[in-house]
């Protein structure tokens, strides 16, 4: 496809001049080849059939454009060691589409895969079941039994169990009965069947869970038997519960069967209420272990109780009762250990994300679960580190099989201040090491191990993904053994040489940022320097910078890594330096660092920007006359802060879904919240009401960027998702048509089938393309 075709017809695009629309071209043309570049977005590793040496799968995706969707396909490799230590890769010709497919799943052994196809329209889910050359079994689950299957990657949970005859799932309830009515009034019973002669009514709204979980019913726990294909509901499970995360306790000889799986209550509010908050990007939802009883059970286990619980042996039992967060459960592989991250942090004090900690359960050698298990603590919340030293687990997933072949130690991947690492962990002494290299600012993603090797990827703001292959010196690994890493060249990751040419003239550097009056009563890891990335070309005159843009994350507990980014990557090849900040308050900082932002939004973090700003400009890296600012969600909140609070500072702004009023936002956003906490610090969980008082919406809107309105002079582009929860498009709007009402240069593009996100192929490539447009007439 080619985009740049399509915006040079003799049609002129809606309110463009020649100029800018030759820019469109140009920049469309470069756009396309950077949108083509394609990502992994699972692998796993078997073992070779003959014996020698695994074999490898990865899922990679590529956008599609004119489908406006991402494009799924599988490759694979064989590995073999060879004599001379290095790693070799021998891949298939060719990749496997994978047209229609919602999710795979290797079963335990390898031996099978599990290919799940959620359809629409109502039609039945489809469960197949392949060997290596061939399908075994096809299973179709009508609606009247469940809906489609979770496939986001927070309450989506598929476990195979250790014989491969059943496998665990969460998938959407089955729809509730709907009133009928005909030319007769309400009609009794109901009816699910479609009569031309009535019609079905709404009946009472279900709450969901916000921001792309609009329309989705509760997910509940389900189980399908390979064999015969009965699919049954897993019963004992509180109603108020959604349920997710489900792994199978790893089985005993003669013993009942048991499902671990993580649970939310939709009383999740700081003050109880029943209402369901917005999950995504939120971590601060209470949520706990269960175990729960496989209902394909053997009729001499019916009387089996729980330990510590006197119910019936169907009911669930909580087994993590004395923390407020647990999650992402995985047994050792021996059964011994349960292990599961917690967000209590986050949980306790309302920031939406922070510093993770790891906990294990001894699993009772009798198999059967104990809601009194003694919670150990295997790596606590850092609060803050030393420098160069460990700042805490910030992890958000985790591999299904992440153990060495000593069962102790947990291969994960967490970010480490402004980099992506691989850490290795022993569950058992709570030794938490890093195992990818210590002398790189590239980022580093685990993919899959391969006995006790390591497949992973790394990257950097310049550098695009190669896979890595790990290896330790010694065959334990303890902290005497050495990691070594092999390139592995692959066809995933194939570039135009105008693409690489680009890429070679830029060159990054992380710059520790001090913070500016770190002596004003702040905690010590707070007054510690934040850091920022700094991209820029290798082959500027002397004394001539490129314009540079200011780019700010969202959250604002999250944070911007020393990763590949085909977005940075693009604006950095039309000709402009990125400085990429992450403020305090940033993930990978320690929790000291991170808890000093909420109740200082909009004056902290706008600090620590325009700190960032001048130290570049003071080391001559930049121009102060040609600075751009570039953000979404907390960052869109920044953007429209810095360009109200210092309007001679930057001459074009651009924001994705920005929070510009948050007294508006109050009244429609998932995350109310969040609105108290940031403004009010955690104490704001205790101020916190569906009903906000007048004083109240009085400090939200003195913390908008909508309050510095008067003052703002700076072009600025907006980029709307119509069906955004969390930030509804209302805010950019408003904002928007104020700026217009004074005179500024506005320019807005609502994107109607779009979320927060704004990640649709068509719509990401629009957005950026219109930033790099709308940039290239201001920073001149």
């Amino acid at each position: 496809m080619d985009v740049s075709r399509a915006v040079s017809q003799n049609e002129m695009p809606l309110a463009l001049d020649a100029k800018s629309e030759e820019e469109y071209a140009s920049q469309a043309k470069l756009l396309q080849e950077y949108a083509n570049i394609c990502s992994i977005d699972k692998a796993w590793t078997f073992k070779s059939d003959c014996g020698k040496g695994s074999q490898a799968m990865f899922l990679v995706s590529q956008a599609n454009l004119l489908a406006n969707k991402r494009r799924k396909h599988m490759v694979s490799a064989n590995i073999s060691q060879e004599s001379n230590n290095s790693v070799s890769f021998q891949w298939t010709p060719f990749p496997v589409e994978m047209t229609g497919v919602s999710i795979t799943v290797p079963s335990p052994s390898g031996l099978k895969l599990l290919v799940v196809r959620n359809q629409e329209n109502g039609s039945p889910t489809q469960f197949e079941i392949w060997d290596s050359s061939q399908l075994q079994k096809e299973i179709h689950v009508p609606q009247s039994v469940h809906g489609s299957i979770y496939t986001d990657g927070w309450f989506e949970g598929i476990s195979w169990n250790s014989d491969e005859t059943q496998i665990a799932y969460v998938a959407e309830e089955r729809s509730s009965s709907k009133p009928m009515f005909d030319g007769f009034g309400y009609k009794k019973g109901g009816s699910t069947d479609k009569d031309s002669g009535s019609w079905k009514g709404q009946g009472d709204w279900d709450e969901d869970w916000g921001e792309t979980y609009a329309g989705k019913r509760q997910p509940a726990l389900f189980i399908i038997d390979v064999n015969s294909g009965d699919v049954r509901a897993v019963q004992g499970i509180e109603k108020s519960l959604s349920v997710g995360q489900v792994v199978w306790v790893p089985s005993t000889s003669g013993l009942q069967q048991y499902l671990v799986f993580v649970g939310w209550s939709s009383e999740s509010g700081p003050q109880k209420v029943a209402r369901k908050l917005g999950m995504k990007y939120c971590y601060n939802r209470p949520c706990a272990l269960y175990a729960v009883r496989s209902p394909f059970h053997e009729a001499e286990a019916d009387e089996v109780t729980f330990k510590g619980n006197e119910s019936k042996s169907s009911e669930m039992v909580n087994l993590t009762g004395g923390i407020s967060s647990a999650f992402l459960p995985r047994f050792s592989p021996d059964g011994k250990s349960l292990v599961f991250f917690s967000a209590k942090s986050s949980v306790d004090s309302g920031a939406h994300c922070a510093t993770e900690s790891l906990h294990r359960i001894d699993w009772p050698t009798d198999g059967k679960p104990c809601s009194s298990a003694v919670i150990v603590d295997v790596v606590p919340v850092v609060m803050s580190a030393e420098d160069g030293c460990f700042p805490g687990l910030y992890s958000s997933s985790f591999l299904a099989k992440p153990w060495l072949s000593d069962g102790s130690t947990m291969i994960l991947s967490s970010a480490w201040r402004s980099i992506k690492v691989i850490l290795s962990i022993n569950v058992l002494s709570g030794e938490v090491l890093r195992i990818s290299p210590s002398d790189s600012s590239h980022s580093w993603t685990v993919l899959a191990l391969d006995g006790d090797n390591i497949l992973a990827v790394s990257s950097s703001p310049i550098d695009p993904p190669q896979i890595k292959y790990g290896s330790l010196t010694k065959k334990k690994a303890h902290a005497s053994g050495t990691w070594v890493w092999m390139n592995v060249s692959s066809p995933l990751f194939r570039y135009s040489e105008k693409i690489l040419s680009l890429l070679s003239s830029l060159q990054f550097s992380i710059m520790q940022i001090p913070v500016r009056d770190a002596s004003n009563n702040l905690s010590g890891g707070s007054s510690k320097p934040f850091e920022a990335i700094f991209v820029s070309s290798s082959c500027q005159k002397d004394g001539v910078c490129n314009p540079l843009i200011v780019m700010l994350h969202g959250g604002p507990h999250a944070v911007s890594l020393s990763i590949f980014s085909k977005s940075l990557a693009f604006l950095s090849s039309i000709g402009y330096s990125s400085l990429i900040v992450n403020y305090r308050g940033s993930l990978g900082f320690g929790e000291e660092a991170l808890q000093s932002l909420p109740g200082k939004v909009g004056s902290q973090d706008v600090d620590d920007v325009l700190t960032a700003i001048d130290h570049v400009v003071d080391m001559g890296l930049a121009d102060r006359s040609k600075i751009a600012v570039l953000g979404g969600s907390h960052g869109g909140f920044l953007t429209t802060h810095l360009i109200g609070q210092e309007p001679d500072r930057f001459v074009a702004a651009a924001v994705r879904n920005p929070v510009c009023n948050l007294a508006l936002m109050m009244g429609t956003t998932d995350i109310p919240d969040w609105c108290y906490v940031g403004t009010y610090g955690s104490e704001g969980k205790t101020h916190y009401t569906e009903a906000p008082s007048v004083e109240h919406l009085n400090l939200f809107y003195n913390k908008s960027p909508i309050s510095h309105i008067s003052k703002v002079k700076t072009p600025t582009i907006f980029l709307l998702g119509a069906q955004d929860l969390r930030v509804p498009v209302s805010n950019g709007l408003q904002y928007a048509r104020a700026l217009k009402e004074k005179g500024v240069e506005v320019k807005v593009i609502v994107f109607p089938n779009d979320v927060h996100a704004i990640e649709r192929p068509q719509s990401d490539f629009e957005s950026l393309l219109n930033i790099g447009v709308w940039f290239k007439k201001y920073c001149v």
